[in-house]
């Protein structure tokens, strides 16, 4: 079966009869193959080139990031730095082209060494496999050794999300008591009292989604001076407990209310070891707060 140059048909026969479809004829037979032929140096380029292009882009990567954040004149610590910034921001971009890379280039690698006299530049080439491999392990390296910093700094993000809503209704309490002069004593009417505070960007409103009105406890320490002096004075004062319904003061008594609200931690289930605790403006977590508890009994032992 012969394919005409000409008109692309196929038939059986001599071409130099010419072609049933065309009529075009070959003038003369096929030119043989030449004595001596020039190696190739495409495929070493194609491993060398793909070397320089990845080391290229994690360089003007690490320039960008000094340029972003003031790293000039650049030291060994901003160098570092930059080049864990880069290394995170083309860590999706590196796998599949390192892939790529790296195994394409190996392949190649071997098609030149076993054909010396067709393929040429196999130093060339080992010097893309190398710069590659080198960029490869180098990106994989600055993203490991921040990889527990980053695990802290997220751990640090899902800590604060968690007692952002304590920090928002001990905000919310201050508020209350500023406005009214004591925080709301009766717990099945917590939640509808600190609704009627001024929330203008709904904080409040989102962190009261998470109050169980059953963890929240208030208790009163009334101040009043002494019935053997009319003149209220340190020494003569007497301070007493009183109950959360404790009714209005002596003369020259003075109020002070102190709260504690119990929140469901991550898993939203209250009454357990990861709820946070707000105890007067301060947001604890349940180990915190039997610290907190402890040290303060520790304090009143004489």
């Amino acid at each position: 079966m012969i394919n005409c140059p000409s008109c692309g048909s196929n038939f059986e026969g001599d071409l130099c009869l010419g072609c049933p479809s065309c009529g075009a004829r070959s003038v003369g037979p096929p030119l043989a193959r030449p004595e001596h032929e020039l190696p190739s140096y495409g495929r070493a380029v194609i491993v060398a080139a793909g070397g320089l292009v990845m080391s290229g882009v994690f360089l003007a990567s690490v320039i960008a990031a000094l340029i972003e954040f003031g790293g000039f004149p650049p030291r060994l610590g901003t160098i570092v730095n930059a080049g864990e910034v880069a290394s995170w921001r083309l860590k999706w971009m590196t796998l599949p082209v390192a892939i790529i890379v790296l195994w394409g280039g190996a392949r190649i690698i071997r098609t030149i060494k076993a054909n010396p006299g067709r393929f040429m530049g196999l130093r060339a080439a080992r010097l893309g496999f190398t710069a590659s491999a080198l960029v490869t392990v180098m990106i994989a390296t600055l993203i490991g050794i921040t990889i527990p910093v980053r695990l802290e700094r997220r751990q640090w993000a899902i800590e604060a999300a968690s007692n952002a809503p304590g920090y928002t209704l001990a905000r919310a309490m201050l508020e209350y008591r500023e406005l009214h002069g004591m925080v709301p004593t009766d717990s099945d009417k917590v939640i509808s009292e600190l609704r009627t505070l001024p929330d203008p960007d709904g904080s409040i409103a989102a962190a009261l989604r998470y109050v169980d009105a059953n963890g929240y406890q208030a208790s009163t320490v009334l101040a009043a001076a002494s019935t053997k002096s009319k003149s209220l004075v340190p020494r003569g004062s007497a301070i007493r407990n009183a109950s959360d319904s404790a009714g209005p003061t002596t003369d020259h008594g003075v109020s002070f209310t102190s709260y504690e609200l119990r929140l469901p931690g991550p898993d939203k289930i209250l009454n357990n070891d990861d709820d946070t605790i707000v105890r007067d403006g301060l947001v604890m977590t349940v180990s915190e707060y039997q610290s907190f508890v402890s040290a303060r009994a520790r304090a009143r032992i004489p």
